[in-house]
């Protein structure tokens, strides 16, 4: 049963789930009358927010089936119009492991599955140059001989998929707000939300507070902040912010010139990868568990009660312009160049950055009503892996705020993406979800552990 078309829409956050949905909203004709306001803290595109890079790995690698099936309806849009003016490159992914006898967490059952379901989109198995899609890498040598620019092999066995590529993120995330901007039908507001409003009696949530005391109110108010969520809604044990390590290096125009046809390097054992270098700076990072940054906060539903939760919030260069990863993540970038790249291992970093990601057990989203508040719409949990359905994201969202799946794949993902009734076994949650690094990593004490910040001049 569709829901009823609300007269006014607050969304908070202007990243790829809250720019999409503005967008996607300001296509549907059952929305024209429909007021759609989207806030945000420090303008558009939100610089601090994890969509905005030198680029994101866009891929239908996925062990499920349908996130491979949404990214395989997304690509053919990066192939068209969104992937014009450098937006996306299709320079395949190698997803390597570091030996047949490393298989930790049954990850070559899991490359093994990605690449069923890569064959279930249409594509073909074989070597590239006999028309294949999907490469099978067996040894070292193979892997070598995927990106012959690159001395050292990221892995030892595994696939490259050459149906799949990289985005200029930034880049993708203006082209969406000059789209959003073009309809004409969406206010932007630079404000920062202090809270949600909650009206306890009735069970809703009818707007939001701005740090600057106003108040702003809405029949639908959609909460899309990212790793942000946890401060706005009580979300322990359902979602956590991760900060992710980004670490650039400076090269010249004829390194890059060898190395952007490479396929994108993602090594599934460690979670480390390299993407082609763009604007003459190649980027290093770590797919990880990532950091927790534990703060104290008055409980977000309940802030009249004095009781406080703990829960992991970002901190980002907005809060800290001075701030750099950790050494512990500056020493596997490092290694992991030195693994493939030696002769740029000792080159200073030209800045590295912390990536806050909103992770859920699963690595699902959670794109749903709130059971307990009317009036309040969620679409956060992004694990890390949303920017490359951007093209497509919004409108899936907004199938959901309607109540009406368009197809079998919508309808499952409206399953897969509803509000989690089994929570976590601790507050705050680190994933299940494939990654590298190890688990438990605190920001405040890794930054301990390293050199001291530079000195504000």
């Amino acid at each position: 049963m569709s829901n009823p078309i609300p007269s006014s829409i607050l969304i908070v956050g202007a990243g790829v789930f809250g720019l999409g949905t503005a967008y996607a909203l300001a296509q549907r004709e059952e929305y024209k009358n429909t007021k759609i306001t989207v806030l945000d803290r420090s303008g558009f595109p939100a610089p601090d927010s994890s969509s905005i890079d030198s680029s994101r790995i866009i891929r239908a690698d996925y062990a499920d089936y349908y996130y491979s099936a949404l990214c395989t309806e997304s690509l053919k849009e990066w192939r068209g119009e969104w992937g014009q003016d450098g937006r996306y490159h299709e320079t395949g992914l190698a997803i390597l492991m570091d030996g047949k006898n490393l298989d930790r967490g049954g990850k070559t059952a899991m490359q093994q599955e990605m690449q069923r379901n890569l064959q279930k989109q249409g594509l073909k198995a074989g070597k590239k140059e006999d028309g294949g899609q999907i490469t099978v890498l067996e040894n070292e040598d193979d892997v070598k001989a995927i990106a012959p620019s690159i001395p050292g092999a990221a892995g030892q066995s595994g696939y490259v998929n050459w149906t799949s590529g990289w985005a200029d993120a930034e880049a993708g995330m203006r082209y969406l707000l000059k789209k959003v901007e073009a309809t004409g039908r969406v206010e932007l507001r630079t404000a920062e939300v202090k809270s949600l409003i909650f009206d306890h009696a009735n069970g809703s949530v009818p707007g939001v507070e701005l740090v600057s005391g106003e108040r702003l109110m809405a029949d639908l108010t959609i909460l899309a902040a990212g790793a942000w969520s946890p401060k706005f809604i009580d979300l322990r044990g359902r979602a956590s912010a991760s900060g992710q390590i980004l670490a650039y290096i400076d090269i010249t125009a004829e390194e890059e010139e060898k190395l952007k046809n490479n396929p994108v390097l993602l090594n599934y054992s460690n979670g480390m990868f390299i993407i082609p270098p763009r604007h003459k700076q190649l980027k290093v990072a770590r797919h990880g568990y990532g950091y927790a940054n534990f703060q104290t906060i008055p409980h977000p539903e309940h802030p009249e009660s004095g009781n406080t939760i703990k829960v992991s919030l970002p901190k980002t260069k907005y809060d800290d312009p001075y701030m750099e990863i950790p050494k512990e993540g500056q020493d596997v970038c490092r290694a992991f160049l030195k693994e493939c790249l030696p002769d740029f291992a000792n080159r200073p970093w030209t800045h590295t950055r912390i990536c806050w990601y909103t992770d859920t057990p699963t690595g699902d989203w959670i794109i749903d009503y709130h059971p307990k508040y009317k009036g309040l719409f969620l679409a956060t949990g992004g694990s890390g892996h949303g920017y490359k359905f951007v093209p497509k994201i919004g409108e899936r969202i907004v199938d959901v705020i309607k109540g009406q799946p368009r197809d079998d794949l919508g309808t499952a993902l409206q399953k897969k993406w509803a509000w989690p009734e089994q929570k976590y076994h601790f507050d705050h949650v680190w994933t299940n979800d494939w990654r590298g690094g190890s688990k438990g990593m605190i920001l405040a004490e890794e930054h301990s552990r390293g050199p001291k910040p530079r000195a504000k001049l």
